[in-house]
């Protein structure tokens, strides 16, 4: 644009240089051959006329007449005041001085001298509007170059920005799907090379969670039914009886499996309990929560996690009804041949006592002859459950509240990283520990009640000024499934000053079962400052996917990894969980660390930091 406009101008001043210069030659022979008569014959004022017609035109700066008989001289003189053209473009002095001077004659006679100098207005005017008009027109085709070409670039570049997008969540270990090939020649190969990253590393991760998915399989699950094993059964059963919890637990043994072995062989046995798996997952977890393991050749258990006694009565005519039904088809005489037997979880009840009551009951209905037999501990209950809901809302609305934090230290250096805060209730005057009104809690759908007052009263009581680490909340299913608790959290958080040093934790159950309404909460949480920890990773039997989607700060590994290492056949699952963990940059802490020694088998692991019983909780002054 420059360029044209310095032609433009070069060739618009010369132009008016010629024409100037041609004018004034014309004028000059025009009024010498117009003045010549009136000289002759002396007559001064039509001379005068004529040369005043010709200057008023104003193309002429100055014109002399000099009367070479007596030397008179007459001058006419116009200032230089150009009308519509800058007093810096003037100065520059473009066009300089035109003027031409010539001798009139009569024959071989001077009779007088003409000097004509040009007025440069019209050569200035000219070139003005000239170049304005120029520098108009090509700044409008600039601007307009300029979005056609952004818009072009924006079109061209796409494939750069998707790139930049998705170079973002490789870097936060997220592979999306592969950018589209861009038409652009320049820009496949980088394209190209960004989804050949991506995909390699997502088929990195995929075989780490395949690998964990495989190592449980191999041994945690039984290979004929596909059901957990014995081992699993176990390290759900400790970690059950160890957490806030009612329920039971159901043995069986079907001695008809021995009869369908002995009629057609191992191969008809094993088709059959796989049928029989199938069906017992399918209609059983409708009824209760739990976990269907086979145990033995012929033994299969039912842990049952969260039923109450009326649950556990129509989820044992249920089971009865499915095996009737497989023991008909098999060709066998229904109601025999097998036994059930039901124990009920009571108040610190030891694994050993759950699956002690449940054997003896399954030992009485075998030699009773019957289908099933349950050992009712009667357990006496201090309040009955409206009693329970009564004193329950009423210590969760008063924030009778005491709490306790257990510590959570750094493998490496024992430093304090996080803590995690516990509650008790005072009812009546008395301490109530979670193990005990939790139960009721998730029973009488109190959680999200629960987890608003509790945080409610952390924020009144200043408790994480006591501490500088950040602390760790639980929040219960009941909030993580309740579309309300998402926008109280988000209204709570943005008026609490203590957002940034919260940690709220999710069970892994709730982020397996619930995901959708787990992501919602957990972009509120982080858009506060807050962070995302996952409690109990790894219980479940599901893929990990979840971890890539959710992108938790850290993860809490479950309390059946420590059960696993006792057993010497934890530490390769629990490695490869960790690898998974650590590919996508959320840290590891290790759960279920009862001493030093067995820290010390989990030290050679990549683990960030460790808790449990071998560093106790400890109260919370106010």
């Amino acid at each position: 644009m420059t360029s044209l406009v310095y032609f433009q101008f070069t060739q618009a001043r010369d132009f008016m240089s010629q024409q100037m210069e041609s004018d004034l030659n014309n004028t000059m022979t025009s009024l010498g051959l117009m003045l010549q008569p009136h000289i002759e014959t002396g007559d001064m004022v039509s001379a005068e006329t004529l040369v005043n017609v010709i200057f008023e035109g104003g193309f002429y700066r100055k014109v002399t007449l000099k009367w070479l008989a007596d030397g008179k001289e007459q001058i006419w003189e116009n200032p230089v005041v150009i009308e519509g053209v800058p007093k810096w473009l003037i100065n520059l002095d473009i066009f300089g001085v035109q003027k031409k001077k010539s001798i009139i004659t009569s024959g071989w006679m001077q009779l007088a001298t003409l000097e004509v100098e040009a007025h440069p207005g019209l050569g200035y005017q000219q070139l003005w509007r000239v170049m304005n008009d120029t520098i108009m027109i090509l700044s409008l085709l600039f601007i307009i170059s300029i979005f056609v070409l952004r818009y072009r670039l924006n079109y061209i570049l796409k494939p750069l920005h998707d790139i930049a997008l998705q170079a973002k969540e490789i870097g936060q270990r997220k592979f999306g799907q592969s950018i589209e090939m861009p038409k652009t020649t320049e820009l496949k190969d980088v394209v190209g090379a960004i989804n050949l990253m991506s995909g390699q590393l997502k088929q990195v991760f995929s075989s780490l969670d395949k690998e964990v998915s495989e190592l449980k399989d191999d041994k945690l699950v039984d290979q004929v039914s596909h059901l957990p094993n014995r081992q699993y059964l176990s390290a759900q059963i400790n970690n059950w009886l160890n957490e806030p919890g009612y329920g039971g637990l159901i043995l069986a043994k079907f001695d008809w499996l021995e009869d369908i072995h002995s009629k057609y062989g191992y191969q008809g046995r094993d088709q059959i309990i796989k049928v029989l798996s199938e069906r017992m997952q399918t209609e059983l977890p409708d009824i209760a929560e739990g976990v269907i393991a086979r145990i033995a050749n012929t033994e299969f258990a039912f842990l049952l996690t969260k039923a109450e006694h009326h649950q556990i009565e129509t989820y044992l005519q249920t089971l009865i009804r499915i095996i009737n039904q497989e023991i008909t088809k098999a060709g066998c005489i229904a109601n025999s041949k097998f036994a059930l037997g039901v124990s009920q979880r009571i108040v610190n009840m030891q694994p050993s006592d759950l699956l002690s009551q449940s054997d003896n009951a399954l030992q009485q209905a075998l030699k009773e002859g019957k289908i099933s037999h349950w050992i009712d501990a009667q357990q006496p209950q201090k309040y009955s459950r409206e009693q329970w809901r009564t004193k329950l809302v009423d210590a969760i609305n008063k924030s009778h509240f005491m709490f306790q934090w257990q510590a959570v230290s750094d493998m490496h250096s024992d430093d304090i990283i996080q803590r995690e805060i516990y509650c008790r209730l005072r009812i009546d005057d008395m301490v109530v520990s979670a193990s005990e009104f939790m139960p009721f809690i998730e029973l009488l759908s109190l959680g999200g009640q629960l987890d608003r007052c509790l945080l409610q009263t952390i924020e009144q009581q200043n408790i994480l000024d006591l501490t500088h680490q950040p602390v760790a909340i639980n929040l219960t299913h009941d909030s993580l499934q309740d579309p309300e608790f998402a926008p109280w959290l988000s209204r709570f958080l943005q008026q609490s000053k203590h957002a940034p040093q919260m940690l709220f934790e999710m069970p892994e159950s709730a982020l397996i079962h619930s995901f959708e309404q787990c992501h919602k909460l957990t972009e509120i949480i982080r858009s506060a400052g807050a962070k995302i920890g996952v409690d109990q990773c790894g219980r479940q039997m599901g893929s990990l996917d979840y971890l890539q989607k959710l992108q938790p700060h850290y993860i809490k590994l479950d309390q059946s990894f420590a059960f696993y290492e006792k057993l010497n056949q934890g530490n390769e699952m629990c490695r490869a969980l960790i690898n998974i963990a650590k590919g996508s940059n959320i840290g590891v802490i290790i759960t279920g660390i009862e001493n030093p020694q067995q820290l010390q088998q989990f030290a050679i692991l990549r683990a960030d930091g460790y808790q449990g019983y071998i560093s106790a909780p400890e109260d919370i002054s106010e």
